[in-house]
């Protein structure tokens, strides 16, 4: 907890007028330049009147709202919410310090900020020439860092509603954040032509919801299946649960994502391991049945299912040599990767130690498109170095929730989260060998939203019903 010397009250007053001040001149460049930048500049002044005065009301309402709008990424609105949301927080713990307010931080705060620093030596090194590419990629490399540093911001945010809100009053606000992306996911399902083609309207093969690619929308669905399964287990109404539950797998079935069956195989495998029991084998298998069935109920499943035949995974007569040759010209995305894969490996053998630079791995092949396999992404971005920070980092994460996993009750809904997120998180790291994970910039936010407050003492008075599986560490 970081505190300072307390200050005059007249201070915020002042703070904020200047601020007023800034913002007008801001306002009158923009007018100027786009009228986009305009309007979002005039969005901003109420946001920072409420982020001052209704604080949690303002923070859960930002967070809900972050998953409509990546499909305006061509208008960059996703980047200015990131640097908008960056400089409330940074300016909201300079203003709590100068009045002597807590700020809350855990130690887990503290080396994810390290990682994020790490982060920052790329962007020294690549402007010296000692990475692969040169300094004029720069830019693209520092958006790829501030993303990265608003995941952190958005943790030290949700810190500060300590003692504000419950956690568990948190995590069950996060679901209304479903309401705009599953309403558009339905009306790209029965009704695309109401919709703009922003919004995906007119005909697409693979819904994506708010999304801009199907693969963000189905790691984005996945997290609240997870957070879903742990409502299952002390629910009053548990019907509506279960629905949800339902929609969700239906929903994340229209993607036709293969890494969406991979996670939710995986998650299902964690969740019943620890007390395998009857029952709770029956309802893995009912879920995992059914996602599988409503994958293959269409012609694309059906196609994207068959494909993996023609991979060096299901078939022994074809070896990485002929999968590369293979991929070519016969359209199998499976054959792609590994082929890609060789091409970037193969690159980074040329600047092993530090990689080509933050954000750069699409940026290294003519076609520019980006790893699908988000390790070979840190090797080729970061080189070995990177590498390891990254695994590292995620050593950090696992340890983390094991030890609040010992920490906590082992009947309350806390530990059941823990489990649930550590679930989530061991089916992520297998999703990351195939599909670009990192990149999935909407479900981090939510993401690292619950993964701060699993730290909390809930106190809580409900239990976990003990006909639910509890598992133990």
């Amino acid at each position: 907890m970081l505190t300072n010397q307390r200050v005059h009250s007249s201070f915020l007053p002042l703070l904020v007028g200047l601020l007023g001040v800034g913002v007008g001149i801001v306002a009158g460049f923009f007018a100027g330049a786009k009228p986009l930048y305009l309007c979002l500049a005039l969005v901003a002044v109420p946001v920072l009147i409420f982020f001052f005065t209704k604080f949690e009301q303002t923070v859960m309402g930002l967070l809900i709202l972050r998953s409509s709008l990546d499909s305006w990424f061509a208008l960059q609105i996703p980047a200015a919410f990131a640097i908008g949301l960056d400089g409330l927080t940074l300016l909201y713990v300079i203003v709590m310090l100068l009045l002597g307010r807590p700020v809350h931080t855990d130690r887990f705060w503290w080396l994810f900020a390290s990682w994020i620093m790490l982060q920052a030596l790329w962007l020294i090194l690549l402007p010296l020439g000692e990475l692969g590419m040169d300094a004029s990629l720069l830019p693209i490399s520092i958006r790829e860092w501030i993303r990265l540093f608003s995941f952190l911001m958005i943790y030290l945010l949700i810190m500060q509603l300590k003692d504000k809100l419950h956690p568990e009053k948190i995590v069950s606000l996060l679901f209304f954040s479903l309401v705009f992306p599953l309403t558009v996911a339905l009306l790209q399902i029965f009704l695309p032509s109401v919709l703009p083609q922003v919004l995906g309207g007119g005909s697409i093969t693979r819904i994506k919801g708010t999304f801009v690619h199907a693969n963000n929308f189905t790691v984005y669905l996945f997290l609240f299946i997870g957070l879903t399964w742990w409502k299952l287990g002390y629910a009053r109404r548990r019907w509506s649960w279960v629905l949800l539950l339902g929609l969700l797998v239906f929903v994340l079935s229209t993607t036709k994502t293969m890494v969406g069956l991979a996670m939710l195989c995986i998650f299902v495998i964690v969740m019943i391991a620890p007390k395998l029991s009857l029952t709770n084998l029956i309802a893995g298998v009912l879920l995992f049945a059914a996602l599988i069935g409503l994958f293959v109920s269409t012609e694309l499943g059906q196609e994207r299912l068959s494909t993996i035949t023609q991979t060096p995974l299901l078939n022994p007569d074809i070896d990485i040599s002929r999968a590369i040759l293979l991929s070519q010209g016969d359209y199998n995305s499976f054959n792609w990767r590994i082929a890609y894969w060789n091409y970037l490996i193969q690159a980074w053998q040329h600047f092993p130690i530090f990689g080509y630079g933050l954000g750069l791995s699409s940026h290294i092949h003519p076609d520019q498109y980006l790893p699908h396999n988000d390790y070979v992404r840190a090797l080729v971005e970061g080189g070995i170095f990177g590498f390891t920070a990254l695994l590292i980092f995620f050593g950090a994460q696992f340890a983390r929730l094991v030890q609040l996993l010992w920490r906590t009750p082992p009947n309350s809904i806390q530990h059941q989260l823990c489990w649930n997120l550590l679930a989530v998180f061991i089916a992520l790291l297998v999703g990351m060998l195939s599909e670009n994970v990192a990149v999935s910039t909407a479900f981090y936010f939510y993401y690292w939203t619950v993964f701060a407050v699993c730290g909390w003492n809930w106190n809580e008075k409900q239990t976990w019903d003990k006909s639910m599986p509890v598992t133990h560490v």
